[in-house]
């Protein structure tokens, strides 16, 4: 088995790639639903990824209807691949959201929301082991933004696959998540 970040990412996005649109529907709709038993409800600003369609990630809209269910404050980003940085705001009935040229949704404008005064992160991601260490497409986006986030903003990853034993490269400015739910379970880190 694959065991570093590189060998990690090519394994998970050939297994995601087997994926059909059913699939990622019925397992996005069972992750969303072991979400619900966390307690991180609480919570006012909650960070949600939009998927990418080509890279068959989790389909995050079950989790915007729970969140809009909740009537929370539901914030999207936009990334800039200069600085690898990421700008956040209010997801609102106004927010029009157009793909980059890398296929992200993303808003187009809106009000900003700093990463201070975010809650909760769901993180996208394409591994991670059973110590709360994450496998992502290896830009560093999600570290530099999780790194901004207040120090008990609640990281979840979101995976359609069960964890690793360990990711061997891990780094110290990897920034570990708190949960990972996956279709069948939740792991607390």
């Amino acid at each position: 088995m694959p065991t570093n970040k590189k060998e990690l990412r090519l394994h998970y996005k050939s297994l995601r790639k087997e994926f059909t649109e059913d699939d990622i529907e019925e397992q996005s709709l069972a992750v969303a639903n072991n979400l619900i038993s966390l307690p991180i409800w609480d919570k006012t600003y909650y960070h949600v990824f939009l998927p990418i369609e080509e890279q068959k990630e989790v389909n995050t809209e079950y989790i915007l209807h729970l969140l809009s269910g909740k009537d929370k404050e539901i914030v999207v980003s936009k990334s800039d691949f200069d600085t690898r940085g990421m700008s956040h705001f209010l997801l609102t009935d106004n927010t029009k959201i157009k793909k980059n040229e890398y296929n992200i949704p993303e808003p187009v404008n809106g009000l900003p929301v700093p990463s201070e005064t975010i809650d909760v992160v769901f993180v996208p991601l394409l591994a991670f082991d059973v110590f709360g260490n994450r496998v992502g497409y290896g830009k560093g986006f999600y570290d530099k933004f999780l790194a901004e986030c207040k120090p008990e903003t609640i990281k979840i990853g979101l995976s359609f696959f069960e964890a690793e034993n360990q990711i061997e490269d891990v780094f110290e400015s990897d920034i570990k998540l708190d949960y990972c739910v996956t279709p069948l379970k939740i792991y607390t880190f």
